[in-house]
């Protein structure tokens, strides 16, 4: 299995533009392959990292398949070139964004970061512990979601961070504070959905992905 922190796992200083995708991945799906190649190719960047929480403080316990499981999905809609499988959030020890992101910094420093969001998650960052704080350190590149899109525009991070909504492609040079809404159409997949099919068929172990779309040359 490749990941991102094989390839340097207690940093380095390479020179990279890196978006960040991170979340549960129970399991991962074409959905977030989807949100990882727009956002690659919109924000010209050279990688996104998904990086696999070991355990997300807002999402129950029930349900959620072993870390092992959810890394070896996310390795699979992954090419190990620009799209990466991480497991650093549970090498460094950390589940919260914002304390992750500060140590990324640290290990990086010289790489340009970039965090990515579905709509679902820029409604609910209000929710997320210092995020404020992750805001003021990081882009934040935000990809549209089915039934979410409209509502999170018009939710209290949007309203808060407004004065520093950008164009996508002028997120990485303005720096921090920045939030840009990148350009890209709706994907249905969803882990939940998946779940659920595996339970009515009553198959056994990590749910099937659907068939990841394929990696596009910027």
């Amino acid at each position: 299995m490749k990941t991102a922190t094989k390839t340097g796992r207690w940093g380095d200083r390479r020179r990279a533009r890196i978006g960040l995708l991170g979340g549960s991945f129970n399991p991962a799906h074409d959905g977030h392959r989807h949100v990882a190649l727009r956002a690659l190719k919109a924000l010209r960047l050279d990688q996104v990292w998904l990086l696999v929480s070991p355990g997300n403080p807002l999402k129950p316990r029930a349900g959620m398949a072993p870390f092992a499981e959810r890394l070896e999905s996310a390795a699979a809609i992954a090419d190990g070139v620009r799209l990466l499988a991480s497991d650093i959030e549970a090498a460094i020890g950390q589940r919260y964004s914002a304390r992750t992101l500060k140590r990324l910094q640290q290990l990086f420093p010289r790489v340009r970061f970039v965090w990515i969001i579905g709509a679902d998650n820029l409604w609910q960052l209000p929710k997320w512990r210092d995020w404020r704080r992750l805001a003021a350190r990081t882009p934040l590149a935000v990809l549209p979601r089915p039934g979410w899109t409209r509502r999170a525009l018009h939710g209290a991070a949007a309203a808060r961070l407004r004065r520093h909504r950008r164009d996508a492609g002028a997120l990485l040079a303005a720096g921090p504070p920045g939030w840009s809404l990148v350009a890209a159409p709706e994907h249905p997949a969803s882990a939940t959905a998946l779940r659920q099919a595996a339970q009515r068929e009553g198959r056994k172990g990590p749910p099937l992905a659907a068939a990841p779309e394929q990696l596009q040359p910027r």
